[in-house]
């Protein structure tokens, strides 16, 4: 069983959850369909998480639960708010006779993610950079554990400006609605398996993937995790030159995590929300 969940993990996400997503948008299903498919994947993962850890430890509640949970449910209705807006706003979009609207969805959605990747790669470069960006985004790097629903602990704020450079282009593209659905989703997941605490192998895919083999570098606290800003794919770090591979030691301790230089960084919701507007 181990065996199977370690290379069974990335299929049954990338392609499973998100094949049966696609399917359920072609089949013009209700919304609370795909909902309800969210909550599977990630009661999957946390079940995964304890199966194959890989670090035991993270699997434990460390004064964090409630705090990741309310981040992870005001953070996802932002997602799914700009992407349901996206479908609204076509009709003002300059571009639209650009979008491949005659492709297949998958296609559809396969370029979408392109897109999107690019401008929250961007956004997410220049908030290592830029200090008043660093401020929001330091809340979603400070943290006690790495785990799959990590990818959703960030400052409304902050959650705001990547979705925003990540959607805009799409916007004026005139993205469609069904499409936009899907890549909703998309998104969910692969913060799923970008933040994953199992210890699950994508083999060769690595190179080309963002998941957490590679991500879990970027967590590192301080200057080593200036790498591997990339949502899905390994593209622009390496357009960027901030690519670190897989090989190289990846943190397993909480000692390793964090901001650098606030070992003490507040824990509670409120306090997170309030800390880039009480620190400079």
């Amino acid at each position: 069983m181990p065996l199977l969940l370690r290379y069974g993990t990335f299929p049954l996400f990338f392609l499973g959850f998100n094949g049966l997503a696609l399917w359920l948008i072609a089949q013009a299903a209700p919304d609370w369909s795909r909902y309800a498919l969210l909550l599977a994947a990630i009661a999957s993962m946390l079940l995964i998480e304890r199966r194959i850890p890989w670090q035991p430890a993270w699997n434990r509640d460390q004064g964090d639960g409630l705090k990741d949970l309310l981040h992870g449910v005001v953070n996802t209705a932002l997602n799914y708010a700009g992407l349901w807006l996206l479908p609204l706003l076509t009709a003002f979009a300059p571009f639209p006779s650009l979008w491949p609207a005659h492709w297949p969805l998958v296609l559809q959605v396969l370029a979408s993610v392109l897109v999107l990747d690019a401008g929250i790669t961007l956004a997410h470069y220049a908030s290592h950079r830029i200090g008043w960006l660093w401020r929001f985004h330091a809340v979603h790097h400070g943290l006690r554990r790495l785990y799959g629903f990590n990818g959703l602990m960030k400052h409304p704020v902050h959650q705001l400006i990547e979705t925003g450079a990540g959607i805009a282009p799409l916007w004026l593209l005139g993205i469609p609605a069904p499409v936009a659905a899907a890549l909703g989703f998309c998104v969910a997941v692969q913060l799923l398996l970008q933040h994953s605490n199992a210890d699950f192998r994508i083999g060769p895919l690595k190179a080309l993937l963002a998941t957490a083999e590679q991500h879990r570098h970027h967590h590192l606290r301080g200057g080593s995790g200036d790498v591997n800003f990339g949502l899905f794919t390994t593209l622009w770090d390496r357009l960027l030159g901030t690519l670190q591979t897989p090989d190289a030691v990846a943190p397993r301790e909480t000692a390793q995590l964090g901001v650098a230089g606030e070992p003490d960084f507040p824990q509670g919701y409120g306090a997170q929300l309030a800390y880039p507007f009480r620190t400079r």
